[in-house]
């Protein structure tokens, strides 16, 4: 198999396995959006960039999983870094592009300096909860395969 065609296996699998959850965040938001839920219910905005935070750390935990068919193994320590720091990056971006919008298209999704922050504080700790989530049960399934009585 060639270099290219590993890629391109990397980026069908990693998308069929989790796209689906930065997606379907993204569909709830602009459903929410269209039908003026942000503007009657402002605090649904919580929610909104948690479950983001879970979304974005799960598709990148997928990507860099399935990326080790190709790389090599990558430590776990690393891996959960990785995560971390891409979710960070990508709430970062998103922040950007709601400044963007609020700029161009007069949107008013930022409400100041405490919401942008408010909204990367929630979803870094989405994408922390998710790696602290998942290494729980990593150690649930250690335990049960394990020849010692707890």
């Amino acid at each position: 198999m060639t270099n290219r065609q590993e890629l391109l296996n990397w980026v069908l699998i990693t998308m069929r396995e989790s796209a689906w959850a930065p997606l379907s965040v993204f569909v709830f938001y602009l459903v929410a959006k269209a039908f003026g839920g942000y503007l009657f219910y402002p605090p649904l905005d919580i929610p909104t960039h948690f479950l983001g935070g879970v979304a974005i750390a799960y598709f990148y935990r997928s990507a860099i999983a399935h990326s080790q068919k190709i790389i090599g193994s990558i430590p776990l320590p690393v891996q959960i870094l990785l995560t971390l720091t891409c979710t960070g990056t990508t709430t970062v971006l998103w922040e950007f592009v709601e400044y963007v919008s609020d700029f161009f298209f007069h949107t008013n999704m930022i409400r100041g300096l405490e919401d942008t922050l408010k909204d990367m504080f929630l979803g870094l700790l989405g994408g922390l909860i998710l790696l602290l989530w998942r290494r729980a049960d990593r150690l649930e399934a250690t335990d049960a395969n394990s020849d010692r009585t707890v």
